[in-house]
């Protein structure tokens, strides 16, 4: 569980408190949340594994390490796991260029591509292309996924941990 913090928007709080209480979502080693900073590709891809797999406990993880066909993801890279299951999973895709990019940040619009595929859309590769954000962004308005996110965040920009919670918890 997470040291309470302040900082977390009131909109935001339930999601924070469910994901962690269910051990998907994880802080830091210091008790943390830090719901303001920023998260990677990697970390949504472990957050993802755990929601689609139930293995809140990472004790399968490690059975998918060589599944991620990324040329930027390691075998030894504590999220490899996590990456190969959800590529093979089709919850997660790379930059088209055999890349992955775990360290990148990730945006709105990747997670709730993420969070989607991970319940059953993009069976016909809707979230790829030109239009993908868009039509990310129509599906995820039309099942009420956004209904607690201000018109002020930037689904296009980097995502904050706060934001990727509430993301998860809504889809």
């Amino acid at each position: 569980a997470f040291t309470a913090d302040a900082s977390i928007e009131a909109d935001y709080e339930t999601a924070t408190k469910v994901l962690a209480g269910m051990k998907v979502f994880q802080g830091y080693p210091d008790g943390s949340f830090a719901p303001k900073a920023n998260i990677t590709r990697q970390e949504v891809a472990a957050i993802m594994y755990r929601v689609s797999s139930k293995d809140v406990t990472d004790l399968q993880d490690a059975l998918y390490v060589e599944g991620a066909d990324f040329t930027d993801v390691k075998a030894t890279d504590w999220s490899a796991g996590y990456i190969g299951y959800c590529a093979n999973g089709g919850i997660v895709g790379g930059y088209g260029n055999g890349k992955f990019g775990p360290q990148d940040q990730v945006t709105g619009y990747q997670v709730l591509a993420m969070a989607l595929r991970a319940i059953g859309y993009d069976k016909n590769g809707e979230f790829t292309g030109a239009e993908w954000q868009k039509n990310v962004a129509t599906t995820a308005q039309s099942l009420g996924i956004l209904k607690n996110v201000p018109g002020t965040v930037q689904l296009s920009k980097a995502a904050t941990r706060e934001l990727v919670a509430e993301l998860v918890f809504q889809t």
